[in-house]
């Protein structure tokens, strides 16, 4: 197993989305993240960054298509890991899909599992059925998806499988109390580190967002809550701290033992 790189960059990329155009989306990102080159090891993107959160075709990703090829080319160009979601069509069904993507162009999937029905989600898309966890600059990450936020069971850490827990999001300002608690519930019972990156501005549907992105340290306390506005924000983590803070309050020790049906 890779020994963890002590400190790891992380950058949150808190942006509007135009509502279904992708084309703008990513000339936008890639004008922003330029300035990220050589500061950064990872950067993450809000949920369906590329389209906004619509439960239409179009603009859904086929195969290797363009945004994912984006994604890969500028991983590359910057040499992150570059984190994001985007709306999938595979056959007949579509996926809400997160996408981590490695300098040498690996590629990390993980499809949504909890599907907004409040919102129709669950009537559009198709819910993902496993978690993910992987290895990154001796990192273990784990990905998930919005409304996965407020479902502890899924987000648990058994036996510490991860060190840094990843929400991107579409998360309404009518819920932005709900967004912050949540985050910091997330890192506090898993012990671990929490990375939201949550979108800002008017979609389609007319919902408003307000960000508040954050990341948030394994005691539950935020470095630096982002606020409304338009913001891309780096912050450095450090694996040493994480595991001191593990040995001295092990409250995983004491977990109960479950599995997922």
């Amino acid at each position: 197993m890779e020994s963890p790189q002590e400190f790891l960059r992380v950058s949150l990329v808190q942006t509007d989305i135009v509502w279904e155009n992708p084309s703008a989306n990513l000339a936008v990102l890639e004008e922003k993240l330029q300035s990220l080159a050589g500061q950064t090891d990872l950067i993450v993107l809000p949920e369906m960054f590329s389209t906004g959160f619509s439960m239409h075709e179009k603009g859904a990703e086929i195969g290797l298509g363009p945004t994912t090829a984006w994604m890969q080319l500028m991983a590359k160009r910057l040499q992150v890991l570059l984190v994001g979601s985007i709306k999938f069509k595979e056959g007949n069904q579509f996926f809400n899909r997160l996408l981590a993507i490695e300098p040498g162009g690996k590629i990390h999937r993980y499809d949504k599992r909890h599907l907004f029905r409040m919102g129709s989600e669950h009537e559009f898309y198709s819910e993902g059925k496993s978690p993910l966890v992987f290895s990154y600059l001796g990192w273990n990450i784990a990905p998930f998806i919005c409304y996965d936020l407020r479902f502890p069971v899924w987000s648990r850490n058994v036996n510490l499988r991860y060190d840094l827990a990843i929400y991107v999001a579409n998360w309404p300002a009518a819920r932005a109390h709900a967004w912050s608690t949540l985050l910091k519930a997330r890192a506090i019972e898993n012990l671990a580190f929490v990375v939201g990156v949550n979108r800002i501005g008017v979609d389609g549907n007319a919902f408003t967002y307000q960000g508040d992105s954050a990341l948030i340290n394994f005691k539950g306390i935020s470095f630096q809550d982002m606020g409304p506005s338009e913001d891309i924000q780096t912050f450095r983590i450090s694996h040493a701290d994480l595991l001191q803070f593990r040995t001295n309050f092990p409250v995983h020790l004491d977990a109960d033992a479950f599995s997922l049906d």
